[in-house]
């Protein structure tokens, strides 16, 4: 039918409801029900609906003159935006990103986004000034600025496709500088009073710096350490692929003195972690581990005389740089930390070579071990 204002007003209230589509402009219609009339357009082989709003509120020709906008919208690919909150937006990213990315990729997400803190603001209304005032915080610190923007932009694109805004306030936003890879490997003295000031700190922090420098893991995978991950039969412990930055199953092997830091560590009631988080400690069994990184480096950092600023993955590159002005051959230092090889083996080699390098892993732990203890006499 034709649809005037005179033929809108003499429809019929009534159950159930009727569409009435307007003739002149397909799509249009009223959706008569018991009690309202209200416009909507109907577009695309989905039949997806759009409510314009009640009459006479809105007037049949400014319903008509809307409904000609959305189908031109609909028609050139645009959308508008749903109305959405950015706590709401981020609880729906979280749940998808949940069940797509790997738990630690999951985690730092979560974190960035939390730490934007927008609350219940509408998506679009957060504009690129409000994003770039909350990166400015981590100016100080250009990898975290990098990462940070890097989260904050994957979920604004997100958000697009979602239809939750029409463009991303992210749109030119560049992190001050690429990041820098790190060189920095402690020297002797360094070595030497981090590691005695490890073994004599309070648990937990300073264990994970001790095993950190004796083990030559990441620290997140210390952090994550699990008991019935250590084989106190073998001296081994085995890191599982889900929390492996390269995804990839990790043996290595433990020498007499990460085996006395271990004994040193404090067995919580019903604690699946070494290091849970404090709050689980004794109570019941761990749901998180230990994650208050910063102020405990500060603290341990206040302990140490002489020695230049440095991080846990510092201690990293230490051990393979120590190991390597021992005569440990590079393949097996990329064995003990887990690297995917880079330029020592050919790629068909690391194919095809399945050889643990156990015995030479555990060779290569007993000669640092052993420089250790002499750093520690001298």
């Amino acid at each position: 039918m034709r649809l005037t204002d005179i033929s809108v007003r003499a429809l019929p209230f009534g159950q159930p409801q009727k569409t009435y589509t307007d003739d002149t402009l397909a799509g249009f219609g009223v959706r008569v029900s018991k009690t309202t009339k209200t416009f909507v357009v109907v577009h695309g082989p989905t039949r997806e609906r759009i409510t314009i709003g009640r009459f006479p509120i809105i007037g049949l020709a400014d319903a008509r003159q809307e409904a000609k906008r959305l189908l031109a919208e609909r028609t050139l690919g645009k959308r508008r935006p749903k109305i959405m909150t950015y706590n709401d937006a981020k609880a729906a990213y979280l749940e998808m990103s949940e069940q797509k990315n790997r738990p630690r990729t999951h985690k730092d997400y979560q974190r960035f986004l939390d730490s934007f803190a927008f609350g219940k603001t509408h998506m679009a209304d957060i504009t690129k000034h409000d994003i770039k005032k909350r990166l400015d915080k981590r100016k100080h610190s250009p990898t975290q600025y990098d990462q940070a923007l890097r989260a904050v932009k994957t979920f604004f694109t997100w958000a697009v496709r979602q239809d939750y805004i029409a463009h991303s306030p992210c749109e030119g936003l560049q992190a001050p500088q690429a990041s820098k890879s790190r060189t920095r490997a402690l020297t002797t003295d360094e070595l030497r009073t981090v590691f005695a000031t490890s073994l004599t700190g309070p648990y937990p922090f300073a264990h994970i710096v001790a095993l950190c420098i004796l083990t030559g893991q990441r620290r997140g995978e210390i952090a994550k350490l699990e008991w019935e991950w250590i084989d106190r039969t073998k001296r081994t412990i085995t890191i599982p692929a889900t929390v492996t930055k390269n995804n990839r199953e990790h043996t290595f092997p433990y020498g007499e003195m990460a085996e006395r830091v271990l004994e040193a560590i404090p067995i919580m009631d019903n604690a699946q972690y070494l290091f849970p988080a404090a709050r689980d400690t004794g109570r019941r069994k761990a749901a998180t581990v230990f994650n208050g990184w910063s102020k405990a480096k500060r603290v341990f950092d206040k302990r140490l005389e002489g020695v230049q600023p440095f991080t846990l993955h510092d201690l990293r590159r230490t051990l393979s740089t120590y190991m390597a002005s021992l005569g440990v051959e590079q393949i097996v230092v990329e064995k003990l930390l887990n690297h995917v090889s880079g330029g020592t083996q050919s790629p068909i080699a690391q194919v095809y070579n399945r050889h643990s390098y156990m015995a030479e892993m555990r060779e290569a732990i007993q000669t640092y071990e052993g420089y250790l203890a002499k750093l520690l006499k001298n």
